[in-house]
């Protein structure tokens, strides 16, 4: 063990998944960490919500290629098996179009089968899909691993024969047109650009590799929800040593000549760092966190300029009685191109939206009292930057929610059983967790705000400054939140290497030595 005054230190901003991912991986391989979080539990946009004796995901409710976050437990010598139970889900959920219900699993057989009932003549395209994705794939989380930083990183060799399977001149959409010829079909297989808040018309055609990964790899339940993962890596940071702190909400980012100092807190109290990671919110960050005129390619008139995801309105419903639908259910429209271009191009409220049902209950009895459910409804919307007076829509969009809800047969009755419920707007997610623009899913995923051009994990602006979460590369989704982590740390400790070997090429600052 390293005495603690040789130890560099890590404030981290933020107890998100990424923070706290960054956290444990700093704190398990010799760093000194602290956690500041704002709001009172870890998660944030992730967190768990507590309604009465009913227990809901905030935001996320299933885990994807979970491999990757039993990796980061290795690494700093724990098991995520010791911590959480994970149960995969099976159909992955269940895609309502109308007379049609389809469920589609992580074995090929089953689902082409499915698909020749319900599709006929898509058997074979889907199994094609498959096998080129799978190379695709390949090809592409490589870069996934790794930073663009600079614009060489174009040129290594990863990148450059991942680049004629990347699809990036194509969209989503376009790309699954080529296999399917049922329309419905094509959205069974695009609708997965709503993990990155775009429309499926839009989104790079790089990202038909998340329908990919689902398929191939499944979905998964931990019980307790999908925040027992956070808690988890909460509970290793301090099992190190660590701290997380919440409740504390970080000022200002401490800067001289261009360099991270620290944190200042609302209370006053200045924190002394050798390296602070970022893990709010980047545009509410870069907005709040620095003194006017430091930063200035992320000034608040540029990230005006930004593009940013769709929002989403929850509805958490603590229901008398046990729910007979799956784990997860998704509820399309009669035209899901109108609903999707309303939400994205046109911001305003559809009269005919989708709907997503999470029904965890019904596997997972830790989340609801006895014979009860804790339902999770999200309806997805345009951001804030539409003109929708959330305020004055807010109780109509909770009674059109409800009403779509009623129109499912298995919830014809839902509202005479609901015993705890609460409605969360985009409004919310801005004022309530500082989401800018109540834009749940992050920045977009257009081609000017990916790698090279998204923000970078070693923060180009300011020295000793490092980014995780979905505003910077990879980007939004758990399993990239989590790779930004990784790239970050990996970041710090080659820094910190290089400044041993070089120890006059900086200013020392409140700690001194090396790390292990």
């Amino acid at each position: 063990m390293i005495p603690n005054q040789q130890r560099k230190r890590a404030a981290v901003i933020g107890a998100g998944p990424g923070g706290l991912a960054a956290a444990m991986l700093l704190s398990g391989q010799g760093y000194e960490v602290d956690v500041y979080e704002k709001q009172p539990a870890i998660g944030g946009r992730s967190s768990r919500l507590e309604l009465g004796e009913y227990k809901f995901d905030r935001g996320a409710t299933f885990l994807m290629m979970p491999q990757l976050i039993e990796e980061m437990f290795d690494v700093v010598g724990r098991k995520l098996s010791d911590y959480v139970d994970m149960k995969e889900l099976t159909p992955l959920y269940a895609l309502n179009f109308g007379d049609k219900v389809f469920t589609p699993s992580r074995n090929r057989e089953d689902t082409a089968a499915q698909i020749k009932e319900l599709f006929p003549g898509n058997e074979e395209n889907y199994l094609r899909y498959m096998r080129d994705e799978e190379v695709k794939f390949g090809k592409v989380m490589p870069l996934l691993r790794r930073p663009f930083g600079k614009l060489t990183d174009y040129l290594r060799k990863d990148a450059i024969t991942a680049l004629p399977k990347l699809d990036i001149n194509n969209t989503v959409y376009g790309i699954l047109s080529r296999y399917f010829t049922d329309e419905r079909l094509r959205w069974a297989f695009t609708f997965q650009s709503k993990y990155l808040g775009m429309s499926a018309w839009d989104c790079p055609g790089t990202f038909t590799i998340l329908s990919f990964i689902e398929h191939q790899y499944g979905l998964f339940h931990p019980i307790g929800g999908v925040n027992r993962v956070f808690q988890a890596m909460a509970d290793v940071v301090e099992e190190y040593g660590g701290r997380i702190h919440t409740s504390t909400p970080v000022k200002q980012v401490i800067v001289r000549n261009g360099r991270a100092e620290g944190v200042l807190l609302e209370n006053g109290e200045r924190i002394e760092a050798d390296h602070v990671v970022l893990n709010a919110d980047f545009a509410h960050a870069v907005n709040h966190l620095f003194e006017p005129g430091v930063l200035k390619k992320y000034t608040p008139e540029k990230m005006k300029q930004k593009k940013y995801s769709c929002s989403t309105a929850m509805l958490y419903l603590g229901v008398d009685g046990e729910i007979d639908l799956p784990h997860h259910s998704i509820y399309f429209p009669e035209d899901y191109r109108v609903n999707v271009d309303e939400i994205t191009k046109h911001k305003i409220l559809s009269a005919d939206p989708s709907l997503y049902v999470h029904n965890p209950s019904r596997l997972d009895p830790t989340l609801a009292p006895a014979g009860k459910s804790a339902l999770y409804v999200l309806m997805p919307t345009p951001n804030l930057t539409g003109d929708i007076d959330w305020e004055a829509e807010r109780a109509k969009v909770q009674e059109d929610m409800l009403k779509r809800l009623e129109a499912i047969p298995e919830l014809a009755d839902i509202r005479g059983r609901i015993e705890e419920s609460m409605l969360f707007t985009p409004l919310d997610w801005q004022n309530e967790l500082d989401v800018y623009q109540g834009a749940t899913f992050n920045m977009a995923h257009n081609l000017g705000q990916m790698m090279y051009l998204r923000p970078h994990n070693q923060f180009e602006e300011l020295e000793r400054v490092w980014l995780v979460g979905g505003g910077t590369h990879p980007g939004s989704g758990l399993p990239t939140i989590f790779e930004s982590a990784r790239i970050s740390v990996r970041l710090i400790q080659e820094e910190d290497a290089r400044r041993r070997t070089k120890p006059s090429s900086y200013v020392k600052t409140a700690q001194a030595g090396g790390q292990s």
